[in-house]
């Protein structure tokens, strides 16, 4: 099993630390005061400030321009295709380098694979349908939002309320969605909704997915979603209030959404995964930092066992997620079934980052909690992350499914 990450993309990667140097840090050194002050960051309603806006544009399109924005799209999309290795390396990397609350790095530079760039969703729609707006998406001129979640209906997806009703030649829907990333701010939107009832009561397709125009009359983002005690959000409900949509527009064969979804969502724990190595990186580097300086009863704090044990078991947790993650990687790249390994990845890194940044706080003391060493606001990331793309107990259950159906493999 070969888990060294070729040296090609060793060398892409250095490119592109050396553009955020360059021109991103330059732009958030710019922008200082805005960047760093919520009050100013969002509006009375908390969304972005138009300013915000225009920052976050720019560094897509320039992200895009020099080649990175669209790296992990497939070539079928127009992308550069590459795999999974160098996905969670890459993003390991970025995230050890720079640290969390970086509001025009992560998921910016390199987007998420719902909100922005050449989503691996999109090779579902119908050619001639993707061309129309392949060129908006991919130069992060055009942003999108993963409209799957409800309410009522999280991890349970077969439980949405939201129906597609056929109309003609266009699809009518109605319902509503809930923790929607990119929701106030995207262009367009991958819609999933219901179309035959009685095949999802059944648990056995029955919904189907469309791409919508956020423009379009019936489609509107009524509030943002706050969370951790942040005063704005990426985060949205969205309502659709008879959306008409062309029937061309459907993602993917009709009551088949589902398959469609999970295909971007796997894609995306994994990318997860490495972003949480790498922002436990970076917290533990702030803990062994910090210990070498401190000093308490006329001595390092690093010289204190308590300390040591904190600092080595953050190291431990960091090897076994890393190892974990490349393990899931190379399975993934030689097309050896990894159901199972991704579900463990995705839960053990993200609970494994909160972890890391808890003991990074205990190892600051009081200085860990105030907000301008970025560790209260890793540690507040670090908690929600454990929540998005299926939460720990939902991977769980499939792990513990996967074994009693015989997948036995290790």
């Amino acid at each position: 099993m070969d888990m060294q990450v070729d040296g090609d993309i060793v060398t892409l990667c250095d490119a592109l630390v050396r553009f955020i140097d360059k021109e991103v840090v330059a732009l958030e050194k710019e922008n200082a005061t805005l960047l760093h002050d919520e009050r100013l960051v969002y509006n009375d309603k908390g969304r972005f400030v138009e300013k915000v806006l225009q920052l976050r544009r720019q560094v897509r399109m320039r992200s895009a321009e020099l080649g990175f924005y669209n790296m992990f799209a497939s070539e079928e999309l127009g992308g550069s295709g590459l795999d999974a290795r160098a996905n969670i390396y890459i993003q390991e990397v970025i995230n050890h380098k720079y640290g969390p609350g970086r509001r025009l790095i992560q998921t910016v530079v390199l987007p998420s694979p719902f909100t922005n760039g050449l989503s691996p969703v999109l090779r579902h729609l119908k050619p001639d349908v993707f061309e129309t707006y392949r060129a908006g998406l991919a130069s992060g001129d055009k942003t999108l939002c993963f409209c799957l979640s409800e309410p009522d209906a999280g991890s349970d997806v077969y439980a949405m309320k939201s129906k597609a009703v056929k109309s003609g030649n266009e699809w009518i829907i109605t319902g509503t969605k809930q923790w929607i990333t990119n929701a106030p701010y995207a262009d367009y939107a991958m819609v999933f909704a219901v179309t035959d009832p009685e095949r999802a009561a059944k648990r056995r397709g029955g919904v189907t997915g469309f791409f919508v125009d956020t423009r379009t009359p019936g489609f509107s983002v009524p509030s943002v979603i706050r969370t951790m005690g942040h005063l704005g959000a990426e985060i949205g409900i969205v309502a659709l209030d008879d959306v008409r949509v062309p029937e061309d527009h459907m993602i993917g064969p009709l009551h088949e959404g589902l398959t469609v979804a999970l295909g971007g969502i796997n894609a995306g724990r994994l990318s997860m995964a490495g972003s949480s190595v790498g922002l436990a990186r970076w917290a533990l580097d702030q803990a062994i930092d910090y210990a070498q300086v401190r000093k308490t009863f006329g001595r390092p704090i690093a010289e204190h066992q308590a300390i040591q044990l904190l600092l080595a078991d953050s190291a431990m947790d960091i090897y076994a997620a890393k190892s974990m993650a490349q393990n899931c990687a190379w399975k993934i790249d030689n097309g050896i079934p990894a159901v199972k390994e991704t579900s463990m990845v995705k839960a053990y890194a993200t609970e494994m980052v909160g972890r890391v940044m808890d003991r990074s706080i205990q190892v600051h003391g009081a200085m860990g909690l105030t907000n301008e060493l970025q560790l209260e606001e890793g540690y507040r990331l670090a908690r929600q992350i454990r929540v998005p793309d299926g939460t720990g107990e939902i991977h769980r259950r499939t792990i513990a499914r996967q074994l009693l159906k015989g997948d036995h493999a290790l």
